[in-house]
Protein backbone atom coordinates (compact mmCIF):
# COMPACT_ATOMS: atom_id res chain seq x y z
CA UNK A 1 0.00 0.00 0.00
CA UNK A 2 2.06 3.27 -0.94
CA UNK A 3 0.72 6.32 1.10
CA UNK A 4 1.09 9.84 0.08
CA UNK A 5 2.35 12.50 2.20
CA UNK A 6 1.33 16.04 1.24
CA UNK A 7 2.12 19.29 3.03
CA UNK A 8 5.97 17.69 4.58
CA UNK A 9 7.87 20.89 4.19
CA UNK A 10 5.03 22.74 6.44
CA UNK A 11 5.41 19.88 9.03
CA UNK A 12 9.07 19.91 9.20
CA UNK A 13 9.36 23.42 9.80
CA UNK A 14 6.97 23.43 12.35
CA UNK A 15 8.81 20.66 14.12
CA UNK A 16 11.78 22.66 13.76
CA UNK A 17 9.58 25.65 14.67
CA UNK A 18 8.83 23.50 17.84
CA UNK A 19 12.71 21.89 18.59
CA UNK A 20 12.77 19.70 21.48
CA UNK A 21 9.45 20.04 22.10
CA UNK A 22 8.18 17.40 19.98
CA UNK A 23 5.28 16.09 22.55
CA UNK A 24 2.12 17.16 21.05
CA UNK A 25 3.08 15.25 17.89
CA UNK A 26 4.41 12.29 19.84
CA UNK A 27 1.14 11.97 21.72
CA UNK A 28 -0.81 12.01 18.44
CA UNK A 29 1.08 9.79 16.73
CA UNK A 30 0.98 7.19 19.69
CA UNK A 31 -3.00 8.04 19.97
CA UNK A 32 -3.68 7.46 17.04
CA UNK A 33 -1.67 4.25 16.36
CA UNK A 34 -3.32 2.97 19.43
CA UNK A 35 -6.85 3.92 17.63
CA UNK A 36 -5.49 1.89 14.27
CA UNK A 37 -4.60 -1.23 16.78
CA UNK A 38 -8.46 -1.27 17.88
CA UNK A 39 -9.98 -0.77 14.37
CA UNK A 40 -7.71 -3.28 12.94
CA UNK A 41 -8.86 -6.16 15.73
CA UNK A 42 -11.77 -4.72 15.30
CA UNK A 43 -12.55 -4.95 11.68
CA UNK A 44 -10.92 -8.34 11.50
CA UNK A 45 -13.36 -10.16 13.79
CA UNK A 46 -16.09 -8.30 11.87
CA UNK A 47 -14.43 -9.66 8.37
CA UNK A 48 -13.30 -12.80 9.86
CA UNK A 49 -16.08 -14.78 9.00
CA UNK A 50 -15.57 -17.82 7.20
CA UNK A 51 -15.03 -19.95 9.75
CA UNK A 52 -11.36 -21.08 9.82
CA UNK A 53 -10.69 -17.81 11.64
CA UNK A 54 -9.71 -18.61 15.48
CA UNK A 55 -8.20 -14.63 16.29
CA UNK A 56 -4.81 -15.06 15.64
CA UNK A 57 -4.49 -12.25 13.39
CA UNK A 58 -6.11 -10.08 15.36
CA UNK A 59 -4.51 -11.37 18.30
CA UNK A 60 -1.19 -11.00 16.79
CA UNK A 61 -2.01 -6.79 15.94
CA UNK A 62 0.87 -4.72 17.89
CA UNK A 63 1.57 -1.08 17.63
CA UNK A 64 5.43 -0.61 17.78
CA UNK A 65 6.73 3.25 18.35
CA UNK A 66 9.84 4.10 17.33
CA UNK A 67 12.18 7.07 16.40
CA UNK A 68 11.69 8.71 19.90
CA UNK A 69 8.11 8.51 19.26
CA UNK A 70 7.76 10.09 15.59
CA UNK A 71 6.56 6.72 14.32
CA UNK A 72 3.96 4.09 15.02
CA UNK A 73 4.01 0.51 13.24
CA UNK A 74 0.68 -1.21 13.48
CA UNK A 75 0.00 -4.27 12.39
CA UNK A 76 -0.65 -8.37 12.39
CA UNK A 77 2.35 -10.33 12.76
CA UNK A 78 1.26 -13.80 11.89
CA UNK A 79 3.21 -15.31 8.78
CA UNK A 80 -0.23 -15.40 7.11
CA UNK A 81 -2.30 -11.94 7.45
CA UNK A 82 -1.25 -11.03 3.79
CA UNK A 83 -2.86 -14.38 2.58
CA UNK A 84 -6.12 -13.44 4.50
CA UNK A 85 -5.87 -9.82 3.68
CA UNK A 86 -5.54 -9.72 0.15
CA UNK A 87 -7.06 -13.50 -0.86
CA UNK A 88 -5.34 -16.37 -2.50
CA UNK A 89 -6.18 -18.21 -6.05
CA UNK A 90 -8.33 -20.22 -3.22
CA UNK A 91 -9.73 -17.59 -0.82
CA UNK A 92 -11.14 -14.40 -1.36
CA UNK A 93 -9.71 -11.27 0.35
CA UNK A 94 -10.93 -10.39 3.69
CA UNK A 95 -9.71 -6.64 4.14
CA UNK A 96 -8.97 -5.77 7.74
CA UNK A 97 -5.61 -3.27 7.42
CA UNK A 98 -6.56 -1.17 4.78
CA UNK A 99 -9.96 -0.42 5.92
CA UNK A 100 -8.86 0.43 9.38
CA UNK A 101 -6.17 2.55 8.01
CA UNK A 102 -8.06 4.39 5.42
CA UNK A 103 -10.97 5.00 8.20
CA UNK A 104 -7.69 6.17 10.63
CA UNK A 105 -5.73 8.68 7.86
CA UNK A 106 -8.46 11.68 8.33
CA UNK A 107 -8.14 11.28 12.09
CA UNK A 108 -4.65 11.23 12.60
CA UNK A 109 -4.81 14.47 9.39
CA UNK A 110 -6.89 16.23 11.81
CA UNK A 111 -4.89 15.74 14.86
CA UNK A 112 -1.92 16.89 13.36
CA UNK A 113 -3.52 19.64 12.01
CA UNK A 114 -4.62 20.99 15.22
CA UNK A 115 -1.33 20.89 17.03
CA UNK A 116 0.26 22.65 13.86
CA UNK A 117 -1.82 25.58 13.95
Amino acid sequence: MDVKLVGMDKLQAKLEYCGNNREPVKTVITKNGNQLNAKMKSKMTQAYIKGYSHGDTAGSVNTVITDGGMTANVGPTTDYSPYVEYGTRFMQAEPAVKPAFEEQVPIFKRDMEAIMK
